[in-house]
């Protein structure tokens, strides 16, 4: 049974949010899945991108896993979930953006960058975050000031490792060689609010926003 906080999160939806919005899921049912942009985030909890990006039902296609990786294209092995979405979204919902968004403190990058509690090794997770072992050595969690290890040069390394690896799957390249499909890397800091956006030209993440300020 769905715990007691579930419930009323759901009695709280049909009640309020979807008599709301009862035209649009309507609308959608009969409309179809037909987002415009694929979100690949991390599955972490404070980090939702329809929250991030304030959109509505059916503006986004979403995919979550640890860490936000998208692994190379290859047919081997059995399973490939995040290849699945890919190939649905881009050749069966002919999306026109892709986003892959990072954030500060992730404990899938922590795991791989620290070894954080061994769970590394794990018989899933290891293999899986092994993917971001491409990202340059020396910007694995330098120390600052003295403080806990730094893992954004990670996460940032991380996205652009996501990115090219998306143009490893050939009707990706295609689709954005011909202008018809883009790719967007972003991190999502999770203390600020901040959203960081890859500048392409320059290969460095600049802030979307100025920095904006809340009274107390």
């Amino acid at each position: 049974m769905l715990s007691g906080e579930l419930r009323s999160g759901y009695t709280r939806f049909q009640r309020q949010r979807y008599v709301k919005d009862c035209q649009t899921y309507q609308r959608l049912a009969v409309r179809g899945n037909r987002p415009d942009a694929l979100v690949i985030s991390c599955c972490d909890s404070r980090v939702t991108p329809e929250v991030i990006f304030d959109t509505g039902p059916g503006e986004l296609f979403v995919m979550r896993n640890i860490a936000n990786i998208v692994p190379p294209f290859e047919l081997g092995g059995q399973y490939h979930g995040t290849s699945a979405v890919l190939d649905f979204a881009v050749r069966r919902l002919e999306v026109r953006h892709i986003i892959v968004l990072g954030h500060s403190d992730c404990g899938g990058v922590r795991a791989y960058a620290e070894d954080a509690d061994g769970l590394s090794n794990g018989e899933f997770i290891g293999p899986w975050l092994n993917l971001i072992g491409s990202a340059e050595q020396s910007k694995r969690g330098e120390q600052h000031d003295g403080c806990a290890h730094d893992l954004r040069p990670v996460e940032l390394q991380s996205i652009r490792n996501s990115l090219d690896n998306l143009l490893t799957f050939p009707w990706i390249a295609a689709r954005v060689s011909e202008g018809l499909l883009y790719l967007h890397g972003a991190h999502f800091d999770v203390g600020s609010g901040a959203l960081s956006v890859l500048n392409v030209v320059s290969d460095e993440f600049e802030p979307l926003l100025e920095s904006v300020e809340f009274s107390e």
